[in-house]
């Protein structure tokens, strides 16, 4: 299954949306953790503070997983560039079409990233 120009087209620009709405989320998710930051000590409560801090992690956690998904965009991006989208990056074997219609930045097969995430690579 070698991917036709149009295909990789529809991709990139699938890839490039994707990037436009993380890049906005994440300018969002920074602010609001910049806000809690500033607006530290103004509590009135421990237990106020305590919640403060729960939502700071949460955001946090959730700008890391975030900014995680836009270099792996990125990633895809950069293969589109290189002439090698679809095929992944640890075993050369091609990415099935169904993996990368339902995740577009997949770099890796599903065997590849399950090894990968065991630590067996």
């Amino acid at each position: 299954m070698s991917l036709k120009k149009a295909d990789i087209d529809k991709f990139k620009n699938r890839l490039l949306e994707l990037r436009g709405q993380l890049t906005k989320t994440l300018k969002g998710s920074t602010a609001d953790v910049k806000e809690q930051d500033e607006a530290a000590g103004y509590s009135q409560h421990q237990a106020d503070q305590g919640t403060d801090d729960f939502d700071r992690s949460i955001s946090l956690e959730l700008t890391t997983k975030e900014f995680n998904q836009l270099k792996q965009i990125d990633r895809a991006l950069e293969k589109i560039e290189e002439g090698t989208y679809g095929v992944c990056d640890i075993s050369g074997d091609e990415i099935p079409r169904a993996r990368l219609d339902a995740i577009p930045y997949a770099t890796m097969t599903v065997k590849a990233q399950d090894q990968l995430e065991k630590g067996l690579l």
